[in-house]
């Protein structure tokens, strides 16, 4: 029997820091709800799931630029609505005037509105002060919108430039350019513009430009249209991949809450018993007193 080195009492000790060291360890992982608070965890699984939570995260920031797109070319496609509804404003004019019945007094009135029309839209396209913008940025001033619809650098997109001005190089289908149709200017032969009363006007040349005009107008909400569905998958996608991310991340991260209070059980009693046990052990020395009689 030895009482300078009680062997029994350190073997105990040792297995009882080791219990409230991992009780310690299941506690803090129940508390915070991670199973992973510091790198000391699992320093494999915290690499992971870092950078699977950055992916989650960009993204999030991915799915909020292509929902802002989405609201920028609905903007875009609202304002175009309304250029469709006054070109057919236009084409009625057109058509009113005519009208051999009608004086040129009568077709000089209907030339204040179809005027009127005109500048409208071109007051709506207009770069500068255009009532067609999103979030100060000219809708259709022909610059092309480009952002990142990924979480990966290189994964960006950039929209068609729709470049509605009077500047517009675009021309009809007959051959008339769409900057003439929407400029109020003085109409005659040699510049081209679009009239129906005064100074070479021709409101059956202007009913065919027209008409030519609003299939223009077609055809750019279709490509509009067409880059609306494209976000809306890109959309469906990025939120996909995001819930995805975010599980696999959630499987290395998070804490198994039923499976760590079973263990934060085992590790308490194992606790208790060791107390329980050091005790005891300490009392073993205390045998060679019966020897000392």
């Amino acid at each position: 029997m030895q009482i300078s080195n009680n062997t029994s009492a350190f073997n105990v000790w040792k297995n009882y820091t080791n219990n409230v060291s991992n009780l310690r360890d299941s506690m803090s992982k129940l508390s915070s709800g991670s199973r992973i608070n510091n790198a000391g965890d699992d320093p494999s699984g915290l690499a992971m799931s870092e950078r699977l939570r950055t992916q989650s995260r960009n993204t999030a920031a991915a799915a909020g630029n292509v929902e802002n797109k989405l609201n920028y070319l609905q903007t875009a496609d609202s304002w175009m609505q309304k250029i469709h509804d006054m070109l057919g404003r236009m084409g009625e004019l057109a058509v009113m005037a005519n009208d051999g019945t009608k004086s040129t007094t009568d077709k000089d009135v209907l030339q204040k509105e179809f005027k009127q029309m005109q500048d409208e839209i071109s007051r709506i396209v207009d770069t500068t002060d255009g009532a067609g913008k999103f979030n100060g940025l000219a809708l259709f001033g022909g610059t092309a919108v480009s952002q990142q619809v990924g979480a990966d650098g290189g994964q960006s997109f950039t929209g068609a430039a729709i470049d509605l001005t009077q500047g517009s190089a675009d021309t009809l289908a007959g051959g008339s350019k769409w900057g003439d149709l929407i400029n109020s200017g003085l109409a005659d032969a040699a510049s081209g513009l679009i009239a129906i009363s005064g100074s070479e006007g021709d409101a059956g040349e202007a009913v065919s430009v027209i008409n030519e005009g609003i299939d223009y107008i077609s055809t750019k909400r279709a490509d509009i249209g067409a880059e609306m569905k494209r976000m809306d998958q890109t959309l469906d996608g990025l939120r996909s991949y995001e819930e995805n991310i975010s599980a696999t991340e959630s499987r290395i991260r998070d804490v198994d809450v039923a499976k760590e209070t079973a263990e934060m059980s085992k590790y308490s009693i194992l606790q208790q018993v060791g107390t329980a046990m050091l005790a005891q052990a300490n009392q073993l020395p205390q045998g060679v007193l019966q020897l000392l009689g």
